[in-house]
């Protein structure tokens, strides 16, 4: 399986209910940037699809066999912004790879997810997923460092890219 754009950002998105701006962006959100984005990881087990994924949940999340490295709801995100304008056919968001630090586990996927939420009233769920990113096999550490290092941050490879 590939990584997966999940369907229910797909509705969010055009909802206006995310902001993936570093800084500035739209006051709707926040006048110092854009909202918050986290990275959970989820074992072999969980049930992956555009349309099984809409949130995070603790069903499936990887656990901490021993220490502190890795805690429930994963790390957050440092949002590098968006590029893109009207002269250019692809726009696209990219984070800063994250670390889980002194961590004993192991994990199949890793869910981006906003942690800031939407207005209910809005349709936005609180923990509304973006995508799953599938390591294509489990990967274990024990007492180790479990960095995700996302992709060059352009048009063909940024981890979330609209084009048209």
């Amino acid at each position: 399986m590939a990584n997966v754009i999940c369907n229910v950002f797909k509705e969010h998105l055009l909802k206006g209910n995310h902001n993936f701006s570093s800084s500035g962006g739209n006051t709707y959100f926040s006048s110092s940037g854009g909202n918050t984005y986290k990275l959970a990881l989820y074992t072999s087990s969980k049930t992956v699809s555009a349309s099984a994924v809409t949130g995070y949940n603790t069903t499936n999340e990887a656990a901490n066999a021993s220490g502190s490295g890795y805690t429930a709801a994963g790390n957050t995100l440092t949002n590098n912004g968006v590029t893109g304008s009207s002269s250019t056919a692809t726009v696209f968001a990219d984070f800063a790879d994250t670390s889980f630090t002194t961590v004993s586990t192991t994990a199949r996927y890793a869910l981006i997810y906003q942690s800031s939420g939407g207005a209910a009233t809005a349709g936005a769920a609180t923990d509304s997923a973006v995508c799953v990113l599938d390591f294509g096999g489990d990967f274990t550490t024990t007492a180790g460092t479990l960095t995700i290092q996302f992709p060059a941050a352009d048009t063909s490879n940024a981890v979330i890219r609209i084009s048209g």
